[in-house]
Formats: C-alpha cells, structure tokens, sequence
C-alpha cells in the first residue's frame, strides 16, 4: 500500500481506476490533485484520491485487496478476515455486518468491487474514461468525475433538480452530467481488468415480520454499535440536541462513556420546546456538556444565499439553510470536535410511511381500515380523496407517467391524503417552456420501464425519502471537511435501515403514538423525562422571517442568473415571487430547489470542483 497525507482543509474524495494502461493519462492528472494513492498489485494505481487516515483501513490476503473507506471502526484484522473469504463478493458480504457507514473496495486479480450505502450516504458514480474503449471510472463524487473525463452539463437533468418536493424517483438520482451515472444504493458495481462495468443488485429491503419490541431491541443494539464506531478514540465529540431522535443518540454517546458536547439551537416560536426537554436530558445525563444557542444567533433561512462557496457534488436544495445548519457545526469545531453526531434520518425511519395502509389493505383489510379512519381524522384529510387514493392501483410506472403530465399544475394542498406511490412534485412558476419540456421528456422516458423500490406503495415511499433525504446529510459533511469536522448521521447506516424496515409496519407507522419504535428501543437510553416526548419544533418563523430579511441576498442571485443564461427559468416571473410574503410549508419551499441549482453553478464557475491542485506542496506520495 502507498499513501500520502490526507487534506483537512480540502474536499476527501476518491477515484478508483482499472488494471489497464488505457486510463494512465487520466490517473497521472488525477494523482497530482489527489493525496493518496493505493495501488494495484500490477503497480498501475488503483485508488487515487483524499481522505483522512482515520477514515481508511486496508487489508491484503494472498490475491485479494480489500479497502474500506468511511465512518467505521474496522481494524486491520478485521479486513484481512474479510480478504480471506477469496473474492470480493464474499468479503463484500461479510463487510456487511460491519456496522457505520462506508464505501467498499476489494479486488482479486484485476477485478474490482465498489459498493457504497443503501441510502447514498456513501454514493459510487461511473463515468466512461474518454479516448478508451468503454474502460470505465468510479468515484465517490460525481463532480470529480465529471472534471477528470471533460463531461457537459446536461441541462435536462439539471431542469428536472427545480421540482418541488425532489423525491421523484429515479430521476432525482441522476446525476447533472451527461455521462456520469449513480449506481443506485441497492447495487454494487464490478470492474474488471479492462475497466467494462456491470452492476449487480447487492441488497433488498428485509422481511417486514418483526414485532415492535424485536424491532426495538436490534433499532437499540444497532444504534448503539453505530454510535460506537465513530465515537472510539475520538474525544471530545459534538451533537445536536434537538427533537427525539437526536436525544436518542446524544444519550447513546453519553451512555457509552463519550465526552459529549451537545448544542440546542432555540427557535423563536413559542410553542417550541427542544431547549426545555435537552435541559431535561442533560440534567438526567449528568455527563453531558450542554450549549443552548439562542434564537437570536442562529442565522435565518435565506442567510447570505448571494455569497455561498461549498464545494458540493451536486446542487442542493439546503443552500437556503446552508448557515443555520453549518452555524452549530463550526461552534462544535471552535471547541475542538473532530465529530459531529446528528438525528438526521430519524424521522424517515421511525415516522414511517402512512401509505403502508394501501399495502396492508388486501391482506389484512380490518387493520388497514382501522389505520386509514386514525390517518384521515388526525390531519384532517379529505374523506373522498383518502377512499380514492387506497383503491387506487396503478403500477407505479403509470403514476409517473402522470406525474410528468401534470408538472405545471398548482401544487397540492398539504391536506391531501399519503397513500399513493409519492407526492406529486411540480416544477415552479418561473420554470420556462425549455425546462418543462425537458424535464417532461426525462420523466416519461423513464416512467416506460421504472420500477418502485418496493412493491408497497409504503414501503417505495420510505425508500425514496431515505434516498432523497440522505444527500443532504452528504452535503452537510462536504461543508464540514474543510472544517476538519466528520458529520455523522447514524440512522441513514444501513444496519439501522435493515432494522427499523423489518418491523411490521402496522406496529412502527400508526396515527396514534408519536415515532413508537425509537421510543421503545430508548428504554432505559434516554431520561424517561425525554422519552415520551411527542413534539416537534418547527421552523416556519425562521423561514418567512428569513425570506423578508434577506430578500436583497436572494435577489442578488437572479443577477446575471446562470439558470437564465441556460434558458430553464424567467427571472421576473422569479423576482416576483421573491417579493411576494409566502407561506413556508408550500410557496417559499418551492423557491429552495431553484436557490439550490444557481449558487451550485455559481461555486462550479469559481472552483470547478475538488479535483485541482492541492492548496500547499504535500511532499509527494511516500511509501
């Protein structure tokens, strides 16, 4: 194994490279923008990029070389053991019992294995190296690979980034780049020695048989192993302290001996409690440093929209909370943290999907109506839409089909009922006839053979949010590298996953109890004082006060908009919504995709991605 110092202050990716001469050109360019470098056993390198040393631990065993990349706590006898099965599939599969979350790769006599995680966190991008014949790329970003083999812009895609909800798939799992493709989290991919790339499906959503106190006990062992690996020799480590499932892992971390320091953000609406309930769990703690971050200080929605510079792979619509998000995260690093732990993802997998009942109605129909009446009375649903919905059974290609059909139509109002396939996402007002097109074409060209990712309409949903949801856990740790800060979102693991999707879902998902199985799988974990807890703080005041606040930064951004120059918005339609009051559910959220697209492609034009000489002369690569 060869290595060089990894680059805190710069983007961690890598590029993994087959054993053929056809791609040196490309390695010798990629090698003097990267740090580190693995190579294969032929000499040609094989893994070329940067990462930190905390974060890799490799193994070789006879013909098989094993590398795992991540958050995890996989020792060098562990790997070996993996490398010792004989070949990549077999210690693929024995990786995974291994509990955090982390990229994968092994190979045996020129043929490589990459698999990254079921919901993106860790995502694998191929491209196809030009001037080859098909020999193939993979990397963990897709803007290094977009930079390393020339690929354009693909303003189709880039049009189909402005829907609002994005949770549309499988078109929001592309990428924006013609060429550059997302291997899908279920899927892993197989190189060989010319670099031609097939992909195989690696994983399925378990058997939803468990009760809830089974699926509470392994949501609890799970939670606990995932805290645990990234906490090891890490000290001291930094949290959110927020709603339940923050809570959840604040006091595993505690529990596990941690020095924890936990920050509460306060919000100015009343009604919101996350400062009253961490002061409660800190006090039952007792070994808890706790930092309440007043109202005041917390930047709004909106915050300095017109000047942000992160480096992301993709564009995102959480640029608009960029300073609100990243505001605790360099508190914690000012205090030393080298790891901040979030409760990002608690609410896909412990809210769950009320659309389980359109499943469960043929098969268990006295249940299904029980949970249908509870839903519809709880947030007021309309009764006839609700009826209609649960009889409705379209496959799914058909549903998006439609949805493509009806693209410009008025958004749905928030009381429409959950039991189809997904909430229709709409393109925004100011999207011109060029982006509707585009958009329209992609997703009637993809409905034709699209498949759910779970034969229930509830289980397709929770699949799509955990997918859709976990990039912006992604985005937060690319802001936190230059920080030298690794995010951790626990509950996005995919042994956390495989946990909480293997309880029935008429058990986990009722309109009755609030998030029942974390609060189960908490006994004896959190203060009782917390565990209970059945509120949510929500954000609306900071996002209409933010949009009236900061109105002149969003403004800014349609000066000269890079979304114009391409022809996909019309910027006074656009301004003229900015300077309309709009509530935050619906009308301000549809202008985050779009916000999200432009500060994208204005970073791209400053920085043009990661792959660019390092900042200092590193010294080389050493053995």
């Amino acid at each position: 194994m060869v290595t060089g110092p990894s680059s805190p202050a710069g983007a961690c990716w890598f590029l993994v490279f087959p054993d053929t001469d056809a791609v040196a050109q490309l390695a010798t360019r990629a090698r003097s923008h990267g740090t580190c470098r693995i190579p294969h056993p032929s000499g040609r390198p094989w893994l070329i990029g940067r990462w930190p040393d905390h974060a890799v631990t490799t193994a070789v065993c006879g013909p098989v070389r094993l590398v795992v990349l991540g958050q995890h706590a996989v020792t060098g006898r562990e790997a070996a053991r993996a490398a010792r099965t004989g070949s990549p599939e077999a210690a693929e599969a024995h990786a995974r019992t291994w509990p955090g979350s982390h990229h994968l790769i092994a190979s045996r006599d020129g043929r490589t294995l990459v698999r990254g995680t079921v919901t993106g966190v860790r995502s694998v991008f191929t491209a196809v190296a030009p001037g080859t014949h098909g020999a193939h790329l993979v990397s963990d970003r897709a803007d290094v690979l977009a930079d390393l083999t020339g690929a354009d812009l693909d303003e189709g895609r880039l049009a189909v980034q402005l829907l609002s909800p994005q949770i549309l798939h499988p078109l929001t799992t592309q990428t924006v780049w013609r060429g550059v493709d997302v291997v899908p989290g279920d899927r892993r991919v197989l190189l060989d020695r010319d670099g031609h790339l097939r992909t195989s499906r690696c994983w399925s959503p378990p058997p939803a048989g468990l009760s809830l106190a089974e699926g509470a006990r392994l949501v609890g062992e799970r939670l606990a192993d995932a805290v645990t690996v990234r906490i090891t020799g890490r000290e001291p480590v930094s949290a959110d302290l927020g709603g339940v499932d923050s809570t959840a892992v604040v006091a595993t971390a505690a529990r596990a001996g941690a020095k924890t320091v936990a920050y509460t953000a306060a919000v100015h609406d009343v009604l919101g409690d996350d400062v009253t309930y961490a002061r409660r769990t800190v006090e039952a703690l007792g070994a808890v440093e706790h930092h309440v971050v007043p109202a005041t200080a917390v930047p709004l929605t909106f915050d300095r929209v017109d000047t942000l510079d992160d480096v992301l792979d993709i564009p995102s619509p959480y640029a608009v909370n960029r300073h609100r998000r990243m505001y605790i995260v360099e508190r914690a690093a000012e205090r030393g943290s080298a790891l901040h732990l979030s409760g990002m993802g608690g609410d896909e997998l412990f809210s769950g999907a009320s659309a389980h009942v359109h499943g469960l109605l043929p098969r268990h129909p006295r249940t299904a109506w029980r949970l249908a009446r509870g839903f519809t009375t709880r947030h007021r649903w309309n009764r006839r839409t609700a009826l209609a919905q649960l009889l409705d059974r379209r496959p799914y290609g058909s549903w998006l089909a439609r949805v493509g059909h009806d693209l410009t139509e008025p958004q749905p109002p928030m009381s429409v009922p959950l039991f189809t396939w997904g909430t229709p996402p709409r393109l925004p007002p100011w999207a011109t006839r060029r982006a509707v097109e585009a958009a329209r074409e992609l997703i009637h060209e993809q409905a034709r053979d699209a498949q759910p990712l779970s034969p229930g309409h509830g289980g397709h949903r929770e699949l799509v949010t955990l997918r859709t949801l976990a990039r912006f856990a992604r985005h937060v740790q690319q802001m936190s590298e230059p920080l030298g800060v690794t995010f951790a979102a626990p509950y996005y693991d995919d042994l956390l996953v495989e946990a909480a999707l293997a309880v029935r879902p008429q058990d986990r998902v009722t309109p009755w109890r609030y998030k029942p199985l974390i609060e189960q799988a908490m006994r004896g974990v959190v203060p009782e004082a917390s565990r209970h807890r059945t509120t949510k703080a929500h954000a609306a005041y900071e996002e209409e006060t933010g949009l009236r606040r900061h109105r002149g930064a969003l403004l800014a951004l349609w000066e000269d908009s890079r979304l114009r120059e391409l022809g996909l918005i019309d910027v006074p339609a656009l301004r003229d919504w900015c300077h309309r009051p709009l509530a935050a559910d619906l009308e301000s959220a549809l202008l985050h995709p779009t916000v999200g697209c432009e500060v994208w492609l204005r970073t791209r034009e400053r920085h043009r991605g990661p792959l660019r000489p390092a900042e200092t002369d590193m010294g080389g690569i050493t053995a």
